[in-house]
């Protein structure tokens, strides 16, 4: 996903060298391992520490609060430019209670002009009962040619490339610095690691990923161990981590950014390159985005953003993904524009999505629209999105992001 045309976001089977519990270890003791479930999602059975349960009471109490317009705001992440924020977007997006903010373009003003402009932002979040939820402030901090923020106190992150050939402890110690920067300038939560494997055959003929170094590597182990490595840096600094582009943009030519009709025609379910996203679901990754291109081997009829096979399927029940799943750009790029804005959101909603990516903002009235409307006529999508609701609100609460007293 981008604002710009460099993304700013968008075999055999091999055994992952990086052990996973020990990334599971480091998610767990920063807080962001776990179930990131829907009260729904619970069986009435299952134990809960106190902790758990304290958490989930929480966001009940602040669900319940809010207005059906506060609820659906939730759905969305809206994208507000970096260095220069239009302030008529930023005002679209408060009027439609929008619960997520993208920093999208390229900024060099550094960390205390970035925590200046989030915590504006954030001085504009909804209030539940008198309690403020927060928002989720995201960007895309990669490294190489994806790296939106830099300036005074922002490291010069190397590409994904380059990232790749170090050892997983030394990726993990600069992630967790990485992550610590970004939490001093006001953002908690990075649309990366790219969990995406582009085979060495293809290279630089991988429109949206290899074209720009982004992968960590060539086969399933590399990308495995060190995207592990990255995401457990930021669990260390407490700033949330998405694994994306799933179920992967390693065997497309064409970048969904700039292009239509994207096909994958070789990742089955049970591909390799399925590896990493499935390593870093055990080890309880909290986002994943999903990719806007077509898998023809998963579902020949459906883009994976508008797939309930991708995401309820293999996502949710064969991986046993429970976090907050959140689409590629639906606002600007090509790979969607043919579908009318409003149907983007209702499609991604129906078929098991959570967060609504659009980096251009004034679509969100007609997608948040169309929500409401479909929620009126469909008893399944208003529990659709009732238990995505749920999800990003515990994902806020885990952020320390929602408070009830």
């Amino acid at each position: 996903m981008t604002s710009q045309q460099v993304p700013s976001h968008g075999r055999q089977r091999e055994r992952a060298v990086w052990p996973v519990p020990l990334l599971t270890l480091s998610l767990v003791a920063a807080g962001l391992g776990g179930a990131y479930t829907s009260r729904a999602a619970v069986a009435p059975e299952a134990p809960a520490s106190a902790a758990t349960s304290t958490a989930a009471t929480c966001v009940d109490k602040v669900y319940a609060g809010m207005t059906g317009s506060q609820r659906v705001g939730q759905l969305f992440m809206g994208g507000i430019n970096a260095s220069k924020p239009d302030q008529k977007r930023v005002q679209v997006l408060r009027q439609y209670h929008v619960g997520s903010v993208f920093l999208a373009g390229r900024s060099k003003s550094g960390t205390k002009a970035t925590k200046s402009l989030a915590d504006g932002l954030q001085a504009k979040a909804d209030t539940v009962s008198g309690h403020r939820v927060g928002l989720l402030v995201s960007t895309d901090q990669e490294g190489g040619q994806v790296q939106v923020l830099s300036g005074p106190g922002f490291s010069t992150i190397p590409s994904g490339l380059v990232q790749g050939s170090w050892s997983t402890s030394k990726l993990r110690s600069s992630a967790a610095v990485w992550a610590k920067q970004l939490k001093a300038a006001g953002v908690n939560l990075n649309l990366a690691p790219v969990a995406d494997v582009v085979p060495a055959s293809l290279g630089r003929n991988n429109g949206p990923i290899g074209r720009y170094d982004r992968e960590f590597g060539h086969t399933a182990t590399t990308v495995t161990s060190h995207s592990g490595a990255f995401a457990a840096g930021f669990a260390q600094a407490k700033v949330l981590a998405t694994l994306k582009h799933f179920p992967g943009l390693g065997y497309v030519r064409g970048n969904t950014d700039t292009t239509a009709n994207v096909v994958d025609s070789v990742t089955t379910t049970r591909s390799a390159s399925i590896t990493p996203f499935s390593s870093g679901i055990k080890a309880g990754a909290p986002f994943v985005m999903i990719s806007l291109a077509k898998y023809s081997k998963i579902d020949s009829k459906h883009q994976a953003v508008f797939s309930s096979t991708v995401i309820q399927g293999l996502l949710r029940k064969t991986l046993g993904f429970k976090g907050v799943v959140i689409s590629d750009d639906l606002g600007n790029a090509v790979a969607v524009k043919s579908v009318p804005a409003a149907n983007r959101a209702v499609n991604f909603l129906s078929a098991g999505g959570d967060l609504v990516l659009t980096v251009e903002p004034n679509l969100v009235p007609a997608m948040a629209k169309a929500v409401q409307a479909r929620m009126t006529q469909s008893a399944a999508f208003r529990t659709q999105v009732d238990q995505s609701v749920h999800r990003v609100l515990t994902a806020k609460q885990k952020a320390g992001l929602l408070y009830c007293g």
